[in-house]
């Protein structure tokens, strides 16, 4: 399969520029048929708390975006929106749409990011979502997530191959982003794929990083600082390889 991990420096509250911006990404890569494309969290407003700019209906701009690119480009596309919740909060959500342009997964976020006051404008969701795609089945999670390994693993049990984590993750800690991201993958014996923004908000600077790393912890992709968009491949053989080689899940009583 191939993934195209779209590294964007998000314009600050600014949904048009950013899927504009976006769209120019996506087409530079020229993605084949059956893709993955990825984007970050809240990609197309930046990491704002904003309620008023971020939140938006199900089928709006943002989703209508990702709709757009997995049609043009019959791939399968994930990335970050926001939708407004009946108590005048959001859910920090990771929606994957198919090809024809239906929902594949909407997953929202179990653990907002409470340093950063995500908590008090986010709900947090319960569980994982996962789909299947070119014979890979995929978990999409989001951020701060990553810091609690008993959430992927409940991602392993449920079946996934694939672990997605959409980011906007700050410089200050970039190497606990890449720690992690390989330590999900060591320990789950699946591939994971960290796809994060860079540039900079009123609140935060982000120096990307985004990687894809396989079931033995190697990064096989780095997208490095710059905005750019990082393609790759993931190969389902070899998680089902390792997984019949190595009995780390099996002895943990997950079926492989």
């Amino acid at each position: 399969m191939n993934v195209h991990l779209v590294q964007i420096d998000s314009v600050w509250e600014d949904r048009s520029a950013n899927l504009a911006k976006a769209r120019q990404l996506i087409a530079s890569a020229k993605p084949q048929p059956g893709s993955l494309i990825i984007l970050p969290e809240t990609f197309s407003t930046g990491f704002s708390m904003n309620l008023a700019v971020t939140a938006e209906p199900e089928k709006g701009p943002t989703e209508q975006f990702l709709r757009e690119m997995a049609t043009q480009y019959q791939s399968s596309v994930i990335g970050g929106v926001v939708t407004p919740t009946s108590d005048g909060r959001g859910k920090n959500q990771a929606l994957a749409i198919a090809p024809d342009g239906s929902v594949l997964a909407r997953y929202t976020k179990n653990y907002p990011f409470s340093l950063g006051g995500e908590d008090k404008a986010h709900v947090a969701g319960t569980g994982v979502a996962l789909f299947e795609w070119q014979g890979l089945r995929i978990a999409p999670l989001i951020c701060y997530d990553l810091r609690f390994p008993e959430l992927a693993r409940s991602a392993i049990r449920a079946g996934a191959d694939v672990l997605v984590f959409i980011a906007a993750w700050p410089v200050k800690r970039i190497q606990h982003w890449i720690t992690l991201l390989q330590a999900r993958a060591i320990e789950n014996l699946a591939y994971v794929i960290g796809v994060n923004r860079c540039g900079a908000d009123p609140e935060f600077t982000y120096t990307g990083r985004s990687l894809v790393i396989d079931p033995h912890g190697l990064i096989i992709a780095d997208a490095a600082e710059q905005e750019r968009v990082i393609s790759a491949q993931v190969d389902p053989s070899i998680v089902r390889d390792w997984r019949s080689q190595f009995p780390a899940l099996r002895d943990a009583g997950i079926p492989t």
